[in-house]
């Protein structure tokens, strides 16, 4: 199959904010090195390593490999079932093919702030926006890990934030600002642009002020009930820390697919 097949491929599987694994045959003395197929997260191929058995063989592993919770990239293998003997001087190469993850945070106060950085920190690229030019200034982030993150001075809320989700793909946003009027704004924006994951700070009754304005608008309920109000899990965070790594946390479990639970749980059931 020609390569810009595979390229067209990846492109699309990228821009849909899906996931892949793009395997390549990195040595062997039966097969064309350098042959690849693309398997992507449901089990669609595209491509082919040049031998039907080990085409099956490793759509298996590539799935286990997507569905692994760890962040490796790649993946040699080079030990394949007892059938494919043949093969035994073969070795694929396994890379993960996804979205970046991306995470715009709409207002840039002591929870806005703490949460940008944690997040760079963890790998995430950083849209951190304010329509306060002093709380976005560059050297508050000067750190090496706040390379990452994009310092936005909004004149306009709606605006910024639609431009930074963009086709929403693989984007999480934290609605963090300091007011109704601007979390009611940013809101708005957000929910038309349909990210991955929307949260919103603040108590019952101020959150609930705002999905109702929005209900009144003739938003979509359902589009509405997605958003996480309050925003973040309940680990009892008090300082502006402490709410960053509990937002985080709630986002990380939405993009992994993980439940928030206690892991120690899993031992008593």
């Amino acid at each position: 199959m020609p390569i810009d097949q595979i390229t067209d491929a990846i492109r699309k599987v990228l821009d849909e904010g899906s996931r892949a694994v793009l395997i390549t045959v990195a040595r062997s003395e039966r097969l064309a090195v350098g042959g690849k197929m693309l398997v992507k997260a449901n089990g669609e191929t595209v491509g082919d390593l040049g031998d039907t058995s080990l085409n099956r063989v490793a759509v298996e592993q590539a799935s286990a490999f997507l569905t692994a919770r760890d962040d490796a990239k790649l993946l040699i293998v080079s030990d394949f079932a007892p059938e494919l003997t043949e093969l035994e001087d073969t070795s694929l190469l396994f890379e993960r093919i996804e979205t970046e993850p991306h995470l715009v945070i709409a207002g840039a106060g002591h929870v806005g702030a703490s949460l940008a950085r944690l997040a760079a920190l963890i790998g995430y690229r950083v849209t951190l926006i304010d329509d306060r030019a002093e709380f976005v200034a560059r050297e508050l982030f000067s750190a090496t890990s706040d390379a990452n993150i994009e310092l936005i001075s909004a004149s306009e809320w709606a605006a910024s934030i639609k431009e930074a989700i963009g086709n929403g793909h693989g984007v999480a946003v934290a609605i963090v600002t300091r007011g109704h009027k601007q979390d009611e704004e940013c809101l708005r924006a957000a929910s038309s642009a349909c990210p991955d994951y929307i949260g919103m700070i603040g108590s019952k009754r101020r959150t609930n002020i705002v999905l109702d304005k929005l209900r009144e608008e003739g938003f979509d309920p359902q589009l509405l009930e997605k958003v996480r109000a309050p925003i973040g899990l309940d680990i009892g965070a008090i300082s502006p820390e402490e709410v960053a790594v509990a937002i985080l946390a709630e986002i990380v479990a939405e993009r992994r697919g993980g439940s928030g639970a206690p892991l120690s749980a899993w031992r008593r059931s």
